[in-house]
C-alpha cells in the first residue's frame, strides 16, 4: 500500500513525532509512505525510510490556535494558506496513495479545516479513491459547543471510513473527552497506545538518580523550569533541565543565572532522553500523550504539571486519569510552587511497567489498516 499521512502541529512537537511514529510502522510493515508536515521543521526525529513532505510551515501564536503565524512570526495570509492547499492536493494527485490519514482532523484543527477537507475531495475524486481515515490520541480537547461535536461527527460519517484511535479502550476511552454516539462508536478502532519501543537504559548510566524535568520539545513551561530551579535548591539529588523550543539558548541562560552556584544541569532537550529515564530518581514533566507514554513504559515516578494555558484540558484529564497507580502525582500549574513539587515528589513511586502490548499500537494500525484495506 501506499499510506500518506497529513498532519500540522502548532505548538509543540508531539503530533508530528506520533505521525513519524505511525509512518515508520507502515514502512516496517513493507509499505510507501509519504508523511506530509504543516508544522515548523522538526530535525530530530526519525523519518527514516518515508518521504517528507514540508508544507509552507505555520505554528499557533501562543496558545491562540484560531491565529496562524509562519516561521518568522508574521500572521498568514490567504494567499500563503492556499498555496500550502494546493501543495498537499498536488501531492495527493502525484503520490495516489491507496490509505491518507488526517491527524487529528475533523476532531480537531478546525482552523485549517479547508486545506483538509481541500485533500479529501481531492482524494475522492481520484480514479482509485483512497480509504480516508482519522488519526486521533487518547485524549481530545472536548468540545465547546455541542454543535463542534454534532459538525465533526458528520464530517466523519460522510468522508471517512474509520476513526484510529491511539488509546487502550479499558484504560483511556474517547468518552474521557468526547461525546461518543451510537453511530461514532461504530466507527472507532481502537489501536492501543502509539510508542516508540520502550528504551534501553542509557549505556552510560546518564541522568542516574537524577530528578529530570521537561516541559517537551516546545517552547513553554517558563514557569515550571523557574520553580523546578528553586525546588533543586532545597533537595540533595541532582536535578537536569531539559529546555526546548527555539529560544532555548536564551531561556537556559536565563536559567542559569536563576541557579547562580546551585549545582543544576540545564540544557537543550536530548535525544537521548528517554534512554535516561530508566535511571532517574523521578521525573518533573507536563503530561503530553509522547511524554505520558515514555513514563509508563519506563515506569519512572513523575510529577505531571499539566498545560493548561489558554483554556487547554487535554492534559489535565490525561494527568488525572494516570495519577491513580502511585507512580505519578498531578500539581496544577496555578498552584505550583517549590515546596508542593518537592512533597509530590516524595509520594511517587517507581512501578512495574505494563505489558508491551499497550504500546503497541503503531504495529496494531497497520494491521488494522491492511483488514480495512482488503
Amino acid at each position: 500500500m501506499r499510506v500518506m499521512i497529513l498532519v500540522t502541529h502548532l505548538l509543540g512537537t508531539g503530533h508530528l513525532s506520533r505521525a513519524a511514529t505511525l509512518a515508520r510502522a507502515f514502512v516496517a510493515g513493507g509499505h510507501s509512505v509519504d508523511l506530509v508536515s504543516g508544522g515548523t521543521p522538526v530535525g530530530n526525529l526519525d523519518y527514516s525510510g518515508m518521504a517528507l513532505h514540508q508544507l509552507p510551515p505555520v505554528k499557533s501564536d501562543g496558545v491562540n490556535f484560531t491565529r496562524l503565524l509562519d516561521e518568522n512570526g508574521v500572521v498568514v495570509d490567504e494567499t500563503y494558506l492556499q498555496n500550502r492547499r494546493k501543495i498537499a492536493c498536488d501531492l495527493v494527485r502525484q503520490t495516489a496513495p491507496d490509505i491518507l490519514i488526517t491527524e487529528l482532523y475533523p476532531f480537531g484543527r478546525r482552523v485549517l479545516r479547508h486545506e483538509f477537507q481541500a485533500v479529501i475531495e481531492t482524494a475522492h475524486s481520484q480514479p482509485q479513491q483512497p480509504l480516508v481515515l482519522c488519526s486521533i490520541r487518547d485524549i481530545l480537547a472536548p468540545p465547546s459547543k455541542p454543535e463542534k461535536a454534532t459538525k465533526t461527527e458528520a464530517i466523519i460519517t460522510r468522508d471517512y471510513s474509520a476513526v484510529l484511535i491511539h488509546s487502550d479502550q479499558a484504560l483511556m476511552p474517547l468518552e474521557t473527552s468526547w461525546p461518543v454516539t451510537a453511530s461514532l462508536a461504530k466507527m472507532l478502532a481502537y489501536t492501543g497506545f502509539v510508542a516508540p519501543p520502550p528504551p534501553v537504559p542509557h549505556p552510560d548510566g546518564v541522568g542516574q538518580g537524577e530528578v529530570l524535568v521537561t516541559a517537551g520539545g516546545g517552547g513553554v513551561g517558563t514557569d515550571l523550569f523557574s520553580v523546578a530551579v528553586q525546588a533543586a535548591r532545597q533537595d540533595s539529588r541532582h536535578w537536569r533541565l531539559l529546555v526546548g523550543g527555539s529560544d532555548a539558548a536564551s531561556e537556559i541562560t536565563r536559567l542559569q543565572a536563576l541557579a547562580g552556584d546551585t549545582a543544576i544541569t540545564i540544557e537543550p532537550t536530548r535525544p537521548d532522553f528517554r534512554q535516561m529515564l530508566p535511571h532517574a530518581a523521578a521525573a518533573v514533566a507536563m503530561c503530553g500523550y509522547n511524554t505520558a507514554m515514555d513514563l509508563l513504559q519506563t515506569g519512572t515516578p513523575a510529577v505531571f504539571i499539566p498545560f493548561d494555558a489558554g483554556g487547554e484540558v487535554e492534559q489535565t484529564l490525561r494527568a488525572n486519569r494516570l495519577a491513580t497507580s502511585g507512580q505519578f502525582d498531578v500539581v496544577t500549574a496555578a498552584s505550583l510552587t517549590p515546596e508542593k513539587l518537592l512533597a509530590a515528589l516524595n509520594t511517587v513511586k517507581r512501578q512495574t511497567p505494563p505489558p508491551m502490548q499497550n504500546f503497541d499500537g503503531a504495529r496494531q494500525t497497520v494491521r488494522i489498516v491492511e483488514r480495512m484495506r482488503k
